[in-house]
């Protein structure tokens, strides 16, 4: 939704507004929100066929756009959440769900039809906490990792480094005016426990935006095994569109759906589960910042992006 930023909630949200949970050790006022936050997105073209290779089972299916897939990046800085401050970097190829793939375009208008969603691919997190909570309720593929989000005059960048290594960085131009309201709701596929999870969520505020622009930001994809894979998916530098909200809110439904994710063959091996949140606590101190080099750049990280 465009020219309205109000969030948008459920009736069953709203019914349930103000009451508490606590859900494995963690604390929750419903709904599960944040204030204050800001926020980039950017969304290249890739090969959506590659792109159907990342995509867990037989009924997720990358959107196409004029014959293109979609790589949508968001990083949010979290500043005012039941759980703390965290940094959080959501890595998705846009899809749907069905049967069969949908034609170009039409996903886009008529998501509810098609199951229009983004596959989250990586999702790594400042907090011990976050981990927690959205891997083992929401089933998102969240690490803890390195993480920051610098805001100045001129730029908007945020790193995420993993294991000492670069795993992606993005450099954004900050626009001049930020004067757009937008209210935008989303579904997120995930797969954990052998499941495909399926979750609700919506991000509004006042944004400034580009499109179609190759200067308007920068995107590094590092060597960490846990992204290489993105690099074969031929992402282009030029944008579908670029976004900064400055103080956006967002809302995450605690509603979820899922599915067994199924294969012409039996699995080769375990899926990832309980195992890695079991044991996990609720601390919610961040790592070192992200501090790896850059491939190619020496110098101002900031005037890179000015280039």
């Amino acid at each position: 939704m465009i020219g309205g930023e109000k969030m948008r909630l459920s009736r069953r949200l709203r019914r349930q507004a103000g009451r508490y949970a606590l859900v494995d050790g963690i604390p929750y006022q419903v709904p599960v929100d944040a204030r204050n936050s800001p926020a980039l997105v950017a969304a290249f073209p890739i090969n959506a066929e590659k792109a159907k290779r990342l995509l867990p089972g037989n009924e997720l299916h990358p959107v196409r756009i004029f014959g293109k897939g979609v790589l949508l990046l968001t990083v949010v800085n979290y500043q005012s959440t039941d759980i703390g401050r965290y940094v959080e970097y959501i890595v998705t190829i846009a899809c749907t769900h069905g049967p069969k793939p949908a034609p170009d375009l039409l996903p886009l208008v008529f998501r509810r039809f098609f199951g229009f969603g983004g596959y989250v691919y990586d999702m790594p997190v400042s907090t011990e906490i976050s981990v927690k909570g959205g891997k083992g309720i929401w089933g998102t593929p969240k690490v803890q990792a390195n993480l920051d989000f610098q805001v100045t005059e001129s730029t908007i960048t945020s790193q995420y480094d993993l294991d000492g290594m670069l795993a992606m960085r993005i450099e954004m131009r900050r626009p001049k005016n930020i004067w757009l309201p937008v209210s935008v709701s989303a579904s997120a596929y995930s797969q954990f426990r052998g499941m495909l999870m399926k979750a609700h969520s919506s991000l509004g505020g006042k944004a400034g935006f580009s499109v179609l622009s190759r200067r308007a930001c920068r995107l590094y994809i590092g060597d960490h095994p846990r992204v290489y894979p993105l690099k074969e998916l031929e992402i282009e530098p030029r944008p579908f569109f670029t976004a900064f909200l400055p103080d956006a809110t967002g809302v995450l439904d605690d509603h979820i759906e899922s599915w067994f994710v199924s294969y012409e063959n039996p699995p080769s091996r375990p899926p990832e589960g309980l195992e890695s949140v079991v044991d996990l606590g609720l601390g919610r101190k961040w790592l070192d910042p992200p501090s790896a080099p850059l491939p190619g750049v020496t110098g101002d990280r900031e005037e890179s992006v000015r280039r």
